[in-house]
């Protein structure tokens, strides 16, 4: 079989069986829960599925703290359930990624506690210890506000263990081949079950030096040897970094090691200009964006985490958090919204749907967060990220069609007041609205996927727009152009510019298009406020 870029054309749904569809009762989402909703991913029109950590733990980070690597965390299914999951979604030709969450374990984990019980064995070795404190203790802290250093002492060994994340989640040592081989375990484990490839967890956290660990030679050779151990599995198999660091940094992580990156840099400046109302910031980091062969990024609005700001300036970062937290509680870790995307646009429907032709049309793969199709909200009374880990809003029955169970029996948080509660915002009701927000998603899908070749294949280019409210971009392929101009202004923007095409090219309107002229090679349209509108522009020959 050939091997083919598959997830060049793909649309990607990201999800945690846990708030996803209780199936069996219990009060928690489950394996057999999402089992049940394939149709409805189909019907969307996705074509892959990033399922967030299911593996054995203690649900202190809703499955990052891991307690074991080979075994489904039993509130969550078995592995024969996951073995049917992987069968249904062939046959509905959905891959599967999964969540390789390697640069810590749980201070559950066997590991850890045979480290801490038998210092002599080689598990000690597998974690990163010290006796004294470092001066520096709090260098690479990822959750300030919560956690006050990277070191957490041990009383049973007398000795401190490093953390990126959270006390309870020590960092495993990476500079370390035994575990090392470890981790190819794991991924021999996982690509054997049929799963089409990982987003690795923390990448860039896993590569660095940390206290008295030192990598020997070129960190970044790890990523070679774990894509080429996914590809021996599977040639069409993927490797998606999750790293939320400078653009200049991403080709030390692609062009043949992984197979593309979670695009957080463009992400900040999706916001920025969201909070301006001007085109300009998105536009500058699109030129900064390197876009090479081989660099591909996958596009996302929200994730399951916070909307780290972190790659905007100061006063940039200040801009985007008077505008869309005005409060205390919306932010977090002193860097961050942690918001769902419908409340943080204050439930605008034409802004939102602006966000989603963001989504679906610039350079990338797009990545829906689940519930976000229907405009999802979030529950501030809820601690750090758990805000936007609400249970999925299915319809405006009890526990909102997610689960069967007495409402006092539900054990995943459920938005139950306010304008985002399930009696307002659910699937059921959108899929009979033609003008919801959910159809809108699966019009724009349609269209991605309709024209696929083009954002796949073509040229991409920046087009010079005259107003700082509009952002135009296009993909060339062959004799014809797909044009799509987007305006941030709350108010209309007319726009008249010069196109890179010939003097009788001819235009014809697409998404939401607004009434334009194509006069010898120049285009006129009004945009209405926050308006799109997507073209295809084709040459006479």
């Amino acid at each position: 079989m050939q091997k083919t870029d598959w997830f060049k054309k793909a649309i990607v749904y990201s999800l945690d069986v846990r708030s996803f569809k209780d199936g069996n009762r219990d009060g928690w989402g489950d394996i057999n829960g999402l089992l049940s909703k394939f149709d409805y991913l189909s019907q969307l029109g996705v074509d892959c599925i990033w399922i967030a950590p299911f593996y054995h733990s203690h649900e202190r980070d809703d499955g990052y703290d891991v307690i074991d690597y080979y075994h489904i965390d039993p509130s969550l299914g078995s592995m024969e359930d996951f073995e049917l999951l992987v069968e249904e979604a062939k046959r509905k030709d959905i891959k599967i990624i999964l969540d390789l969450v390697v640069n810590h374990t749980s201070i559950d984990h066997p590991w850890f506690k045979k480290a801490i019980e038998q210092p002599d064995s080689m598990y000690y070795d597998y974690y990163i210890w010290t006796k004294q404190k470092p001066e520096n203790d709090r260098d690479d802290v990822m959750f300030d506000t919560v956690e006050a250093s990277n070191w957490e002492y041990e009383p049973a060994v007398s000795a401190y263990f490093y953390h990126t994340f959270y006390r309870h989640q020590p960092d495993l040592n990476l500079t370390n081949p035994r575990v090392q081989a470890e981790i190819l375990r794991i991924i021999d484990f996982w690509m054997e079950k049929g799963i089409d490839g990982f987003r690795i967890d923390a990448a860039p956290h896993i590569l660095r030096d940390k206290g008295d660990a030192r990598h020997e030679g070129d960190p970044y050779d790890l990523l070679d040897v774990w894509r080429n151990e996914v590809l021996r599995h599977n040639e069409d198999a993927i490797l998606i970094g999750e790293a939320d660091i400078e653009p200049e940094k991403y080709p030390e992580f692609l062009n043949g090691r992984l197979t593309a990156l979670f695009n957080f840099y463009i992400n900040n400046y999706i916001f920025l200009s969201l909070a301006t109302q001007q085109a300009t910031p998105l536009s500058n980091a699109l030129h900064h964006l390197p876009l090479t062969e081989g660099e591909h990024y996958f596009t996302f609005l929200r994730n399951h985490d916070e909307l780290d700001l972190s790659r905007l300036s100061d006063d940039e970062r200040g801009q985007v958090l008077d505008r869309f937290a005005p409060e205390p509680t919306m932010r977090i870790y002193n860097r961050g919204i942690r918001r769902r995307l419908a409340p943080i646009l204050s439930n605008n429907h034409r802004q939102m749907k602006l966000a989603l032709s963001l989504l679906f049309s610039l350079p990338g793969t797009p990545v829906i967060r689940y519930g976000e199709e229907i405009g999802m909200g979030d529950d501030l009374n809820l601690p750090e990220r758990r805000s936007v880990r609400t249970a999925m809003q299915w319809s405006d029955q009890p526990n909102a069609g997610f689960s069967d169970v007495v409402p006092q029996a539900l054990k995943y948080p459920l938005i139950r007041v306010g304008p985002f509660a399930y009696e307002h915002v659910n699937v059921e009701a959108q899929e009979a609205d033609p003008s919801s927000h959910l159809n809108t998603t699966k019009a724009l899908v349609n269209l991605r996927k309709e024209k696929g070749d083009m954002f796949s294949g073509g040229e991409f280019m920046i087009l010079d727009s005259p107003q700082e409210t509009v952002l135009a971009y296009g993909y060339k392929q062959a004799d014809q152009w797909l044009v799509i101009f987007h305006n941030f202004s709350e108010s209309i923007s007319k726009v008249k510019m010069k196109l890179p095409v010939k003097s009788d090219a001819r235009i014809i309107p697409l998404a939401h298009a607004a009434d334009a002229t194509l006069s010898n090679g120049h285009i006129s349209l009004s945009l209405a406020a926050y308006g799109f509108s997507w073209f295809i522009i084709k040459n006479n020959t």
